[in-house]
Protein backbone atom coordinates (compact mmCIF):
# COMPACT_ATOMS: atom_id res chain seq x y z
CA UNK A 1 0.00 0.00 0.00
CA UNK A 2 1.28 3.35 -0.94
CA UNK A 3 1.03 5.83 1.82
CA UNK A 4 -1.22 9.33 1.38
CA UNK A 5 2.40 11.67 1.07
CA UNK A 6 4.80 9.99 -0.13
CA UNK A 7 7.92 11.12 -1.67
CA UNK A 8 10.69 8.63 -2.22
CA UNK A 9 14.50 9.08 -3.14
CA UNK A 10 16.64 6.35 -4.54
CA UNK A 11 18.92 5.55 -1.36
CA UNK A 12 21.57 4.97 -4.36
CA UNK A 13 21.72 8.56 -5.33
CA UNK A 14 22.21 10.08 -1.53
CA UNK A 15 25.70 10.34 -1.09
CA UNK A 16 27.97 12.03 1.48
CA UNK A 17 27.40 15.55 0.59
CA UNK A 18 24.48 16.72 2.20
CA UNK A 19 21.45 17.65 -0.33
CA UNK A 20 18.51 19.78 0.90
CA UNK A 21 15.19 18.77 -0.03
CA UNK A 22 11.59 20.06 0.53
CA UNK A 23 8.44 18.83 0.89
CA UNK A 24 4.71 19.71 0.64
CA UNK A 25 1.60 18.00 0.89
CA UNK A 26 -1.20 18.76 -1.40
CA UNK A 27 -5.01 19.04 -0.50
CA UNK A 28 -5.73 15.59 -1.34
CA UNK A 29 -2.63 14.29 0.68
CA UNK A 30 -3.76 16.07 3.35
CA UNK A 31 -7.16 14.97 3.50
CA UNK A 32 -6.57 11.64 3.56
CA UNK A 33 -3.89 12.18 6.10
CA UNK A 34 -6.53 13.89 8.23
CA UNK A 35 -8.92 10.94 7.75
CA UNK A 36 -5.37 8.50 8.59
CA UNK A 37 -4.86 10.74 12.27
CA UNK A 38 -9.04 10.82 13.16
CA UNK A 39 -8.50 14.61 13.06
CA UNK A 40 -10.52 17.62 11.75
CA UNK A 41 -8.42 18.89 8.76
CA UNK A 42 -4.58 19.83 8.13
CA UNK A 43 -4.71 22.80 6.40
CA UNK A 44 -0.70 22.82 5.51
CA UNK A 45 2.06 20.56 5.59
CA UNK A 46 5.57 20.56 4.83
CA UNK A 47 9.23 19.92 5.50
CA UNK A 48 12.81 21.30 5.00
CA UNK A 49 15.31 18.30 5.00
CA UNK A 50 19.25 17.71 5.05
CA UNK A 51 19.68 14.35 3.38
CA UNK A 52 23.34 12.06 4.10
CA UNK A 53 24.89 9.37 3.95
CA UNK A 54 26.80 7.95 7.10
CA UNK A 55 28.50 5.13 7.85
CA UNK A 56 25.00 4.06 9.84
CA UNK A 57 22.45 4.64 7.36
CA UNK A 58 20.99 7.77 5.24
CA UNK A 59 20.04 10.48 7.70
CA UNK A 60 17.27 13.15 7.25
CA UNK A 61 17.45 16.21 9.59
CA UNK A 62 14.78 18.82 9.24
CA UNK A 63 11.64 20.59 10.44
CA UNK A 64 8.02 19.88 10.05
CA UNK A 65 5.22 22.35 9.51
CA UNK A 66 1.89 22.38 9.62
CA UNK A 67 -1.65 24.00 10.45
CA UNK A 68 -4.42 21.38 11.70
CA UNK A 69 -7.64 21.65 13.69
CA UNK A 70 -8.11 18.35 15.93
CA UNK A 71 -11.44 18.08 17.88
CA UNK A 72 -11.45 19.35 21.91
CA UNK A 73 -11.99 16.18 23.73
CA UNK A 74 -14.51 17.64 26.18
CA UNK A 75 -16.75 19.87 23.54
CA UNK A 76 -15.91 18.14 20.50
CA UNK A 77 -14.90 21.97 19.24
CA UNK A 78 -12.44 22.61 16.38
CA UNK A 79 -8.85 23.16 18.15
CA UNK A 80 -6.92 25.07 15.22
CA UNK A 81 -2.80 24.37 15.83
CA UNK A 82 0.62 24.83 14.61
CA UNK A 83 3.13 22.31 14.76
CA UNK A 84 6.70 23.05 14.27
CA UNK A 85 8.80 19.81 14.97
CA UNK A 86 12.51 18.85 14.31
CA UNK A 87 13.57 15.70 13.44
CA UNK A 88 16.47 13.26 12.96
CA UNK A 89 15.81 9.94 10.64
CA UNK A 90 18.18 7.46 10.09
CA UNK A 91 17.07 5.17 7.37
CA UNK A 92 18.46 1.98 7.24
CA UNK A 93 18.88 -1.58 4.95
CA UNK A 94 18.38 -4.90 6.51
CA UNK A 95 16.05 -3.10 9.43
CA UNK A 96 14.24 -5.95 11.79
CA UNK A 97 11.51 -4.48 13.57
CA UNK A 98 10.87 -7.50 15.51
CA UNK A 99 14.44 -7.57 16.76
CA UNK A 100 15.11 -7.44 20.27
CA UNK A 101 13.77 -4.02 21.81
CA UNK A 102 16.45 -1.26 22.64
CA UNK A 103 16.07 1.23 25.27
CA UNK A 104 17.11 4.79 23.63
CA UNK A 105 18.15 7.65 25.22
CA UNK A 106 16.69 10.88 24.15
CA UNK A 107 19.81 11.53 21.75
CA UNK A 108 18.81 8.28 19.86
CA UNK A 109 16.86 9.08 16.70
CA UNK A 110 13.76 7.08 15.36
CA UNK A 111 14.77 4.16 12.90
CA UNK A 112 13.44 3.87 9.60
CA UNK A 113 13.71 0.89 6.86
CA UNK A 114 15.07 1.56 3.50
CA UNK A 115 12.15 -0.39 1.12
CA UNK A 116 12.75 -0.87 -2.29
CA UNK A 117 15.97 0.91 -2.47
CA UNK A 118 14.33 3.66 -1.45
CA UNK A 119 13.74 6.33 1.33
CA UNK A 120 10.15 7.62 1.71
CA UNK A 121 10.82 10.61 3.67
CA UNK A 122 6.86 12.08 2.96
CA UNK A 123 5.90 9.12 5.36
CA UNK A 124 8.42 9.63 7.48
CA UNK A 125 7.27 13.33 7.91
CA UNK A 126 3.81 11.85 8.10
CA UNK A 127 4.57 9.90 10.86
CA UNK A 128 6.26 12.71 12.68
CA UNK A 129 3.36 14.83 12.62
CA UNK A 130 1.48 12.30 13.87
CA UNK A 131 3.78 12.23 16.56
CA UNK A 132 3.46 15.76 17.62
CA UNK A 133 -0.22 16.41 17.67
CA UNK A 134 -1.54 16.92 21.39
CA UNK A 135 -3.17 13.90 22.56
CA UNK A 136 -5.78 15.63 24.70
CA UNK A 137 -6.57 19.10 22.63
CA UNK A 138 -8.56 21.65 24.53
CA UNK A 139 -10.53 24.58 23.52
CA UNK A 140 -11.00 27.57 25.36
CA UNK A 141 -14.90 26.06 26.28
CA UNK A 142 -13.58 22.95 28.11
CA UNK A 143 -13.35 24.05 31.50
CA UNK A 144 -16.83 25.73 31.67
CA UNK A 145 -18.14 22.59 29.69
CA UNK A 146 -16.78 20.44 32.33
CA UNK A 147 -18.19 22.87 35.17
CA UNK A 148 -21.49 22.71 33.82
CA UNK A 149 -21.57 18.80 33.48
CA UNK A 150 -20.39 18.68 36.87
CA UNK A 151 -17.05 16.97 36.17
CA UNK A 152 -15.57 19.63 37.49
CA UNK A 153 -15.37 22.70 39.75
CA UNK A 154 -12.91 24.67 37.76
CA UNK A 155 -10.17 25.10 40.39
CA UNK A 156 -8.68 21.32 40.80
CA UNK A 157 -8.61 19.07 37.84
CA UNK A 158 -6.75 16.20 37.17
CA UNK A 159 -6.79 12.77 37.92
CA UNK A 160 -5.67 12.74 41.32
CA UNK A 161 -7.82 16.01 42.43
CA UNK A 162 -10.42 13.76 43.72
CA UNK A 163 -7.53 11.60 45.96
CA UNK A 164 -6.54 15.11 47.22
CA UNK A 165 -9.95 16.45 48.08
CA UNK A 166 -10.36 12.75 50.34
CA UNK A 167 -7.27 13.67 51.86
CA UNK A 168 -8.53 16.99 52.78
CA UNK A 169 -11.84 15.39 54.32
CA UNK A 170 -9.94 12.71 56.36
CA UNK A 171 -7.48 15.85 57.72
CA UNK A 172 -10.40 17.09 59.63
Amino acid sequence: MTPEFSRTWPAGEIGDRPREVSIEADEAERAALAKRFAIVAIDRLSAAARLQRRADGIYAEGRVSAQVVQSCVVTGEPVPAAIDEAFVLRFVENFDPDAEELELSEADCDTVPIENGAIDLGEAVAETLALALDPWPRSAHADQALDEAGVSDGSDVGPFAALRELKEKLKK
